[in-house]
């Protein structure tokens, strides 16, 4: 079988490719097929179907994305939109030109409305006003759904949709200003650690509850959602909201988390909020019951995702100084 990852050198789809990999050495008949983004453009319509020609994957897994934190999202709210939705288009039709009766296209929990009853269902999608800090990302996102809902629905192929809750992990963005939260502190705390700073600044009143995801579990959830047989698939999941919510199913405040990172960086100053910062939406916690009953749960705590977290980022520090 052949199974093209794109995003192989992002963090999600990094930790895709070598439980892929893993399988392929222990035996299982794969041939897994990346490109770099200079080898691929694929917000180019003309070299993703070129690409998707030439090589028929039988199974697509879309990992690809321009991603970022608050401050990313609201200073390229253009650069979100556009990428993200021609990469969608591109690799979800020429998908299907190709051939391809599979797809896996992971998303975000960002798609769910800004005031919605948490924790999130997925039937939550298109009931309300989406978050403005990032708007255009999810609309993106949302439009990824529906692209492939609609694909199953006229041409009775099988593409599903997983929706992360907020990833963390090895291989994350550690960009002192586009980044998410999680590798953000990281960094912040570290670097405060090191010099001897007597505080630390936070965005917002600390209060926001947010829920996070180790990548390794996004990893294996993606596989089990893919490889999941059709009629078990289809128990679960209405036809026309064919996406699956990914979490753990609990969450924790900004602020916690904050002293969190400083213990596992050993950060001993202070921890002070700016409050002339934007919070967000205060509550994000997914509904995975829907998951649970297919047979996935979560296994790496916080505790033990964040301290191997950091010393991946204290391993590769060095990658991060520009």
């Amino acid at each position: 079988m052949k199974i093209y990852v794109a995003g192989h050198r992002g963090m999600v789809g990094g930790a895709i490719t070598r439980r892929l990999q893993a399988r392929k050495v222990a035996g299982e008949d794969l041939q897994i097929v990346t490109r770099t983004h200079k080898e691929l453009d694929l917000t180019n319509q003309a070299a993703v179907r070129d690409f998707m020609d030439s090589e028929k994957p039988d199974v697509v897994i879309l990992a690809a994305a321009k991603v970022g934190g608050i401050h990313a999202n609201n200073t390229y709210p253009a650069d979100f939109i556009y990428e993200n939705l021609m990469i969608e288009c591109n690799v979800i039709h020429q998908a299907f030109a190709a051939g391809a009766k599979k797809l896996l296209q992971l998303g975000s929990s960002c798609i769910y409305p800004k005031a919605v009853p948490q924790p999130m269902k997925e039937d939550a999608l298109l009931t309300g006003t989406l978050e403005p800090t990032n708007e255009p990302y999810a609309v993106a996102k949302i439009a990824g759904i529906k692209l492939c809902e609609s694909y199953n629905r006229q041409h009775g192929v099988d593409y599903r949709s997983v929706m992360p809750t907020n990833l963390y992990g090895p291989g994350d963005n550690f960009h002192p200003e586009n980044s998410h939260v999680m590798p953000a502190l990281i960094r912040r705390f570290h670097e405060a650690a090191q010099t001897g700073q007597e505080e630390v600044v936070m965005w917002g009143t600390g209060k926001p509850m947010r829920e996070f995801l180790h990548v390794d579990d996004m990893a294996e959830a993606s596989l089990f959602v893919l490889e999941l047989d059709k009629k078990t698939y289809d128990a679960n999941t209405d036809p026309m909201l064919s996406h699956i919510n990914v979490g753990t199913g609990t969450d924790v405040s900004i602020g916690e988390l904050g002293r969190m990172v400083a213990e596992v960086t050993g950060y001993k100053g202070r921890i002070v909020q700016d409050l002339s910062k934007p919070d967000g939406t205060m509550k994000k916690l997914m509904d995975v019951s829907r998951l649970a009953d297919m047979g996935w749960t979560a296994r790496v705590s916080l505790e033990d995702g964040l301290k191997e977290t950091y010393q991946w980022f204290l391993e590769n520090q060095d990658s991060f100084r520009k």
